[in-house]
């Protein structure tokens, strides 16, 4: 079900959380109109360029346009033809787990069966207070829904009950995915003990690696590994996934120089705080999570945690805070053109 089948060695993708922040300096911001169009150019170009997935996140805020994963994923099902199609991630404890099945079942038939659902938490919190749950139950109404969704993905009728939803009895979900099920991974971010949880389930990990050391996230694969292990499950047949934000230049100079405007501009504006610059400075080690730098660096950097972490899936979100759609693009073609070939060369060989 997660074999790379179109190109051998590591999936590499793309994903977009359709980041809308206000311009830094003289820059033009774009309308929400323009962001939307762009972010389907973006998968078309991920397809014409032999990338394997294209994922859209799930915000309700302000400095996003993707509240609607499901329905911009439906439009890039419709003008693409071989890509993956995943959720980065569903933000699944504010929304009724049955719907969610509904909606990617049916997006896993307009793509002929090229959906795939990445459920977690949600790392920003308008979604709790859109919608009116409480943080209180942040932990508790994952779980709950989270199984539910599983349960639902492998047993139909389904009969069901919980603290959060309405009973099910005998239920049937309509319409069926197109091979019988769906891919379903669990987003893993700043919690531990959700890489652990993933394990007990035995449920392919998502993992967010956005900075600092490499060897923090090792820990938190291994403690998957491990609890996988110890609850009956064979980690060789769990896919592990590293998503994370990529900043490509011509040469690591250059890169630097450049893109710690566009990070400090991101965490300034969606989280109120400006980007550490002595933690920026530590992305020029290969062993800093950090992906900035020259073609090269960037296939040093994900082939060094590829030897930590063993992983089956790469994938990087070019367009934040706010970089001009034209540099999105030559970034794309930097990395399907230059670090994927060197990535699943050398991946393809340790297989």
């Amino acid at each position: 079900m997660f074999k790379n089948e179109q190109n051998p060695g590591m999936e590499l993708g793309l994903y977009t959380l359709g980041d809308h922040l206000l311009p830094k300096d003289n820059e033009k911001q774009m309308t929400e109109y323009q962001r939307m169009k762009d972010m389907v150019e973006m998968a078309n170009l991920a397809e014409e360029t032999g990338l394997d997935i294209f994922g859209v996140g799930e915000s309700h805020q302000a400095h996003f346009v993707a509240s609607s994963p499901q329905t911009i994923l439906a439009k890039i099902a419709g003008v693409t033809n071989k890509i993956k199609l995943i959720s980065t991630s569903t933000v699944l404890s504010t929304l009724d787990p049955v719907r969610v099945y509904e909606d990617f079942s049916t997006l896993d038939l307009l793509s002929d069966g090229r959906a795939e659902i990445v459920a977690g938490r949600g790392s920003r919190y308008g979604a709790y207070q859109l919608f009116g749950y409480d943080l209180n139950d942040y932990d508790e109404l994952f779980e709950e829904k989270f199984e539910l969704l599983l349960q639902l993905n492998g047993e139909q009728p389904t009969t069901w009950n919980g603290k959060f939803r309405p009973a099910l009895k005998n239920a049937e979900i309509y319409p069926k995915p197109l091979n019988g099920e769906l891919p379903i991974w669990r987003a893993v971010g700043q919690h531990f003990a959700s890489a652990i949880q993933a394990g007990k389930m035995g449920v392919p990990m998502h993992l967010a690696a956005l900075y600092g050391a490499s060897s923090i996230f090792e820990k938190r694969v291994t403690a998957y590994r491990n609890a996988a292990k110890e609850s009956g499950h064979d980690p060789e047949k769990l896919p592990i996934a590293v998503a994370t934000m990529m900043y490509i230049d011509k040469d690591s100079q250059t890169a630097f120089k450049n893109y710690y405007p566009y990070l400090n501009n991101t965490f300034k504006q969606v989280r109120g705080v400006d980007f550490p610059k002595d933690h920026y400075k530590q992305g020029n080690n290969i062993k800093n999570a950090i992906m900035v730098g020259s073609p090269q660096q960037i296939v040093e950097k994900i082939l060094y945690q590829y030897e930590l972490f063993g992983h089956q899936r790469f994938i990087v979100q070019l367009d934040h805070g706010n970089i001009p759609h034209k540099k999105v693009v030559e970034m794309m073609e930097m990395f399907a053109n230059k670090v994927a070939p060197a990535v699943r060369e050398t991946t393809k060989q340790k297989r």
